[in-house]
């Protein structure tokens, strides 16, 4: 069961929890051990470390949940997606270095009963009584019935690696594949440099706008990028940015887009640097380090800006409770 982006909450009775920034996955106990990723890929070769986890479970059980890697007191995706890996003797390494946990919010069997009919709030009661019973590397969510808490976690528990809000139906059935929870994520405006673009597979328009940041030596940082544009807009935008092409924008010893990586499939990362003069305001949800998470919605050029004024110290860092101190 999935969830749908909402940037409202909700109107009416609804029970929340925070979302975590890892890689959902279903835990299979005996008698086959087994984690399964969201679009059921088995998981448990990259994390061997969580093989007693699962021994833990009575036979029969399937949990629901999230896999973490908590780094300074907060979930740490970077590190996390760093896990997936071809070669057994790095997964060997990093299952030592980096070891991962597991954060549970649904019970979908339980010692051989199949709970997916049932409301979800008597899914969360017989979760937190499982809970109970086991120890690391296993976590239960939090959960409240009051908005007004909810609400309060948005805020103070991002520093611990929370990324929203899930809030589910307490009478609802699982209902596998479908987007039945709604999840309400953090949104933020930024004002950013356009450093770049790629060109649309199309050809004659403007596929997406890399977009930088100054850090303190004046440097552009390349950060992320933003896409999503009318038909008619591309056209337009992509006449305007070929004329401001330049050898290279980007900074030397600045991080650049391009780079191919175990995450980029093949695809094309050919981009085309432009004069770094073109100022663009955006919102994002998620940093990742020091970049976007995800693409960017573009919001409004910004031809009173001066670039650089648009600079790293924008970025917000959440200051609050660590991870250690907001799940059981």
């Amino acid at each position: 069961m999935e969830a749908k982006t909402s940037e409202q909450w909700p109107k009416g009775d609804y029970l929340y929890e925070p979302k975590w920034d890892g890689f959902r996955s279903i835990s299979w106990s005996k008698p086959e051990n087994r984690i399964d990723s969201r679009n059921q890929r088995p998981l448990l070769r990259y994390f061997p470390e969580l093989t007693p986890a699962l021994d833990q479970l009575p036979a029969g059980t399937v949990v629901d949940g999230e896999i973490v890697v908590v780094v300074d007191g907060a979930t740490d995706f970077d590190t996390l997606q760093q896990r997936i890996h071809p070669a057994v003797s790095r997964i060997t390494m990093l299952s030592e270095q980096t070891p991962a946990e597991l954060i549970a919010f649904d019970l979908l069997a339980d010692r051989g009963n199949d709970l997916r009919e049932r409301p979800f709030s008597e899914r969360r009661h017989r979760l937190v009584e499982l809970a109970g019973k086991l120890a690391d590397p296993w976590h239960l969510t939090p959960q409240t019935d009051s908005e007004d808490v909810a609400r309060g976690w948005f805020d103070e528990f991002e520093s611990a690696g929370c990324d929203g809000i899930v809030a589910k139906v307490p009478d609802l059935a699982y209902q596998h594949g479908k987007r039945a929870m709604i999840k309400i994520k953090h949104r933020r405006t930024i004002d950013c440099v356009v450093g770049g673009f790629r060109e649309h597979k199309d050809g004659g328009k403007i596929g997406s706008l890399l977009l930088g940041l100054y850090d303190e030596r004046a440097e552009l940082h390349f950060i992320g990028h933003c896409s999503g544009f009318g038909d008619v807009d591309r056209v337009e935008i992509f006449n305007r940015f070929k004329e401001l092409v330049v050898d290279g924008s980007f900074g030397e010893a600045a991080r650049a887009p391009g780079a191919q990586s175990r995450w980029s499939a093949g695809k094309t990362l050919d981009w085309t640097p432009v004069e770094a003069g073109v100022v663009v305001e955006v919102s994002y949800d998620q940093l990742e380090g020091e970049r976007f998470r995800h693409a960017t919605r573009f919001h409004r050029w910004r031809p009173d800006k001066d670039p650089l004024q648009c600079t790293m110290e924008q970025l917000e860092r959440p200051e609050g409770p660590g991870f250690r101190q907001v799940v059981q």
